[in-house]
């Protein structure tokens, strides 16, 4: 069984890894995973949960 290929960018907020990955992902036929919208989503939801308000800075 062959692991699956994972590739991974890192950078600073606002550094386009979001543009680079969609378009590496589109010419590559791979499936994508936006880390950051996943982490937000989580804690979204935990806040939700506790009823703890979050800061939109």
């Amino acid at each position: 069984m062959t692991s699956p290929f994972v590739i991974a960018i890192d950078g600073p907020a606002a550094a386009g890894k979001g543009t680079l990955t969609r378009a590496l992902a589109q010419r590559l036929g791979y499936e994508r995973l936006d880390s950051g919208r996943l982490y937000r989503s989580v804690a979204r939801h935990v806040a939700d949960e506790w009823n703890l308000a979050l800061s939109h800075t």
